[in-house]
């Protein structure tokens, strides 16, 4: 089984709340529920930085990967706290790395990626990541210390 992740390897944290509906019938977070909170703390970051305008940017990201290992069950009503990071800014795609912690565990109970590849919002040709959408995630480039 592969290693878990600390809490000190990501530059930026979102919380986000379980919900009720979160939970399957074994008792924990359903699987596909983590995908949904990778899409949450990179989209979130974006708006809130001002890179994304999501009803009219020109240059928006499409998901063309996404994977997940998952190291401990999240269940209702736990809180999640999302650490993102950069791993890779791309001519025109970016590889987001994103911790999934329980509550205050210092070590992730799932980690994974998510890769855009920014297109023009009209075309969906791929583009160079815009100066200012790479400017707000230079901070969260995963270098080695």
């Amino acid at each position: 089984m592969a290693e878990t992740e600390p809490r000190n390897g990501y530059r930026h944290f979102q919380t986000i709340p379980t919900r009720w509906m979160d939970n399957d019938v074994y008792g924990h977070v359903n699987n596909v529920v983590y995908y949904s909170y990778f899409d949450t703390v990179v989209n979130q970051y974006l708006i809130e930085t001002g890179a994304l305008v999501i009803e009219s940017s020109p240059v928006i990201g499409l998901v063309v990967e996404t994977g997940c290992r998952y190291f401990a069950p999240i269940t209702f009503p736990d809180r999640v706290e999302a650490g993102l990071r950069v791993a890779k800014l791309g001519n025109s795609s970016v590889r987001y790395e994103v911790g999934l912690f329980r509550n205050d565990d210092p070590e992730a109970a799932a980690s994974g990626h998510f890769i855009h590849v920014y297109v023009d919002r009209e075309t969906r040709r791929p583009v160079r990541v815009p100066d200012a959408m790479r400017a707000v995630l230079a901070p969260l480039l995963n270098t080695p210390s």
